[in-house]
């Protein structure tokens, strides 16, 4: 089982969705809006992966932050700001056998089909 998390309304997180429908992976979707995301699950994906891979810094709400926010972000609060502000985690975020996905390009997709 793939659990997949995002926002309900994120294209790529709805192209990665339509994805494993069509290649019959089964999977489970978590909304960070609707389910909520605490900040441990966060440091755990942080410690796989990076918090620099983690945090979106291309989008309105990281943009929106104010610079002291933005400045003073490192490995020690990064969780806790993505657990304040969940659109600042990069999407899709997938759990798969133990690992840890962060996006959806063709790289991701080769890992998900077990390539």
């Amino acid at each position: 089982m793939i659990a997949v998390y995002g926002l309900k309304n994120c294209d790529t997180c709805r192209k990665a969705l339509k994805w494993l429908a069509g290649k019959n992976l089964e999977h489970r979707f978590h909304d960070f809006r609707k389910h909520g995301i605490d900040a441990k699950a966060i440091e755990k994906w942080a410690d796989a992966v990076g918090w620099e891979t983690l945090l979106n810094k291309r989008g309105t709400t990281w943009r929106g932050l104010a610079d002291s926010e933005k400045d003073g972000v490192g490995p020690s609060n990064a969780a806790a700001l993505m657990a304040a502000h969940p659109a600042l985690i990069k999407r899709p975020v997938f759990e798969v056998s133990g690992r840890i996905i962060v996006g959806f390009k063709d790289e991701q997709k080769n890992l998900l089909s077990g390539g």
